[in-house]
């Protein structure tokens, strides 16, 4: 009897450590990894309207930049519309491109659905799920 309870004891405390683990990733969830130092002048995606974590938050565009739901996004937005890998912005000349990587619920740039990869510039707007983008200079 006392081996059974220890048994449903050990579980129990498995349920839960698990519990805990994916409650921690989640509230992680919505953080911008990493830091990248502007160029004056350059390119910044700012997010403009979603979730507090991520509003006011800038990023520039010294590099690649995936925005997606996985943790390993540079832009990470918890949004059950996002997919893991949503969307990737590569600077281009002075200005960038937008390519949507497969997205279930696809992204939406100026008001378009985005097909083929798509120019951006300054004042770009990008809407990925519930959240608003903006290209902005630094």
């Amino acid at each position: 009897m006392v081996d059974i309870a220890l048994l449903v004891g050990k579980l129990l405390l498995l349920v839960f450590l698990y519990l805990f683990l994916f409650v921690a990733v989640k509230a992680g969830v919505g953080l911008v990894r990493g830091t990248r130092s502007a160029t004056k002048g350059g390119l910044v995606v700012s997010v403009e309207q979603g979730p507090k974590e991520l509003k006011g938050t800038k990023v520039p565009l010294a590099g690649p930049v995936v925005i997606g739901r996985s943790p390993g996004a540079d832009i990470v937005i918890a949004d059950d519309f996002v997919s893991g890998r949503h969307a990737k912005i590569t600077p281009a000349g002075d200005g960038a491109l937008l390519e949507d990587l497969g997205s279930t619920n696809g992204t939406i740039v100026n008001g378009a659905k985005v097909g083929a990869p798509v120019s951006l510039g300054a004042g770009s707007v990008i809407d990925i799920g519930t959240v608003r983008l903006k290209v902005v200079r630094s």
